[in-house]
C-alpha cells in the first residue's frame, strides 16, 4: 500500500478531509477524531483509559492564578527554613538551598546540582513557560513568539519536575526520623505542602489539547 492510499484509507475510516483533525493517545498512540465535548465533559482513551480532552469552564484564567501561586512558593521557599532539629539539647535548621549546598565535594557535587534542578529551577522554569503561553490566549491575544516551542518544552519537562516528589520524600522520611529528634517545621515546609495540592489542582485543570487548539487557532 502506497502513502497515498494509507493517508485516504485513514480519511475514509475515520470521515475526516485532513488529518489535523486526528489526534493519538499520547500513551499507546491510539488515533481517534478530535472533538470538544461539552464542557464539564472528559475524552477518555477505549484502550487504555488516558484523558484526552478535558474542557473546563474559566480554566485558562485558574491555571494562571495557580502557576502563578506555584512559582511564587517554590521561589520563596529556596530561602526559608525547612526543618528545625534538636537533638540532645542542639539545635539546627536548614532550607532547600542550604541542603543542596551541603553537597559540594567531588562528584556529590552533581546530586546539588540535581537537587536544585529538580526541586526549584525545573519546576519554576515550567510555571514561567505556562503563564508565557497562556497569559496571551487567556485575554483573547495573539500568542507570543515561539509560543508553541514553550509549551512543547513544558510538556518534556514535566516529568523532571519534582518539587511534589520532595517534598513527599521528606514527609515518609521525617517519619522515620521523628523518634530520633525533635522536629520543628519551618515555613519552607508547609509551602510545599501547600504546593502539593496547588500542583494536583493545577494538573486537572491543564488540558493539553485545548492549549494547542487555541495556539493554532490563534495564530491564523
Amino acid at each position: 500500500m502506497t502513502t497515498a492510499d494509507g493517508t485516504s484509507a485513514v480519511y475514509r475510516r475515520f470521515g475526516i478531509s485532513s488529518l489535523d483533525e486526528l489526534m493519538a493517545c499520547p500513551h499507546c498512540d491510539a488515533l481517534y477524531k478530535a472533538r470538544m465535548p461539552a464542557v464539564g465533559e472528559r475524552a477518555v482513551c477505549a484502550r487504555c483509559h488516558t484523558v484526552l480532552i478535558a474542557p473546563k469552564r474559566k480554566a485558562g484564567l485558574k491555571i494562571i492564578a495557580l502557576a502563578s501561586a506555584m512559582l511564587i512558593l517554590t521561589v520563596s521557599a529556596i530561602f526559608l527554613p525547612f526543618l528545625n532539629i534538636q537533638v540532645s539539647g542542639f539545635a539546627n535548621q536548614a532550607s532547600i538551598l542550604d541542603t543542596a549546598l551541603s553537597f559540594r565535594s567531588g562528584v556529590m557535587e552533581l546530586l546539588a546540582v540535581a537537587t536544585a534542578a529538580m526541586v526549584v529551577l525545573i519546576p519554576s522554569l515550567r510555571m514561567a513557560l505556562i503563564l508565557y503561553v497562556l497569559t496571551p490566549i487567556v485575554f483573547d491575544r495573539r500568542p507570543y513568539r515561539y509560543a508553541k516551542h514553550a509549551f512543547r518544552l513544558t510538556q518534556r519537562l514535566k516529568p523532571w519536575a519534582m518539587a511534589e516528589i520532595f517534598a513527599i520524600g521528606c514527609a515518609v522520611a521525617l517519619v522515620k526520623v521523628a523518634d530520633l529528634a525533635l522536629i520543628g517545621f519551618g515555613p519552607a515546609f508547609w509551602m510545599f505542602t501547600i504546593l502539593v495540592l496547588i500542583v494536583l489542582v493545577n494538573d486537572n485543570y491543564l488540558c493539553t489539547w485545548s492549549v494547542w487548539k487555541s495556539l493554532e487557532q490563534q495564530q491564523h
